[in-house]
Parts: structure tokens; sequence; C-alpha cells
């Protein structure tokens, strides 16, 4: 059974405590002997330190950042297949939103291992990260419109867009904006999160005329992201 790729949100200040499922998440991976990969080594200890995590795992935290990802990607990803599950930290806020550990939740992807995060408030930034899609920038399109003409016209547009579109809409319409996409975008790769931080949630990456053959339950909440050309 492979393991999992757990996104992990911290605080942006060194004074704030680490959110609870967090908290939890880390010191059961402790125990499990699961694998810390964080940004930066000195800061990344010392606020482990403060959030009363175990002080003995420090010594094995992996570094992961722009100038080592490329040394540790194929190590990472084969710890995955072996079944252990990896904890990524940033210095602050949310790991693979800009940020390079993207690059390592794209790899998971292409090897057909889960991805997901610990608790975070803000669906479209988590979808963004979740994704691994996003290399630098997105566009927030939100709602498509309702009438039929109009949200063809705006389909159209979205389709010769070069950069990433996050669209989101009410889980009754999944469905149809699914199918417009394979009709109108077709081969466009598309990311979807449903229920994010829910014990439902599943996210699906490929292209939409297969999500759409895949999936069974359509009214749920969601976020989905066209992927850059």
């Amino acid at each position: 059974m492979k393991g999992k790729l757990i996104l992990v949100p911290t605080p942006l200040d060194d004074e704030s405590p680490l959110e609870q499922v967090a908290f939890s998440s880390l010191k059961k991976a402790c125990e499990d002997h699961d694998i810390i990969a964080i940004e930066d080594l000195k800061p990344g200890r010392r606020r482990w330190i403060s959030w009363g995590l175990p002080r003995e795992k420090v010594d094995s935290f992996v570094l992961y950042n722009e100038h080592t990802q490329a040394d540790h990607n194929v190590e990472l990803i084969a710890n995955l297949n072996m079944g252990k599950n990896i904890f990524l930290l940033s210095d602050g806020g949310l790991p693979a939103f800009c940020d390079p550990g993207r690059e390592l939740v794209d790899l998971c992807y292409k090897s057909k291992i889960t991805v997901t995060a610990t608790p975070f408030c803000n669906s479209i930034s988590l979808a963004v990260a979740l994704s691994g899609l996003v290399p630098d920038k997105f566009f927030f399109e939100g709602f498509l419109p309702l009438e039929r003409m109009e949200r063809e016209k705006e389909i159209k547009r979205i389709a010769q867009m070069r950069d990433a579109v996050v669209l989101m809409d009410t889980p009754y319409r999944l469905k149809r904006l699914l199918e417009e996409i394979s009709e109108k975008i077709p081969g466009r790769e598309v990311f979807l999160g449903l229920d994010l931080n829910f014990p439902t949630e599943k996210c699906l990456r490929g292209d939409a005329k297969k999500i759409l053959s895949d999936l069974e339950d359509f009214k749920r909440e969601f976020i989905l992201i066209l992927a850059p050309l």
C-alpha cells in the first residue's frame, strides 16, 4: 500500500500555535517514523520545538526547497511507493502554493500517490496547492454565468487563456461544468478537488471526459482548476 503526501499549513508568525489536527498528525507521524520534509532546517527546527513536538525528530528532517528538490524527489517518491507517509512543511503558510513543494505534488499524481492536507481555511489556495498544476500564477474566474450564450462565451474565452484557471460553482452544477469542459476544451488537463478537508475528500487529475465517466456522486462541494497551456 502506498503512502500519502500530506501538506501541513503552518502559522506565518513564530508565536502562534500549530493548528490542532496538524499537531496531532505530526505527533503520530513521529510515532510511525514517517518522513518530515521542511523548507529551512534552522527555523523549522526552532518552530517544531516551540510547538511542543518531539525534539528528537528534528535530526531526521529532510531539507526540501528550491535548491535541494532535484536531489530528493526520486528518493521521496520511492519512499511513498514503499508505504511511507511524507509530511511537507514550508517556512510558514501553505506548502506547494507558489512553492517548491508543487513539483513533489505533481510527481505524486504521476505516480498515482494520494496528496492531501491538514486543515486550511481557504479552499481556493488549498486546491491550487493540492493540484500540483500551477507553477507560478493563476486566474480566479469563479462562477460562470448561468445564461447559456454568456456561459458559452466565457468558456470560449477561458479556453484561450494560457495560465491556470480556477473555477467553482454549486454542487448541482458540477456535472454540467465537466460536460462543458469536456466538449469545449477537450484534452486540457483538469484538477478537481471534492469536499476538501472533509472525510470524503477526493482529488482527481486528468482529462475532464475521464473524470466525468469515473465519478458517481456529482453533488459535492468542489474547486476545479484548468492546467496552464
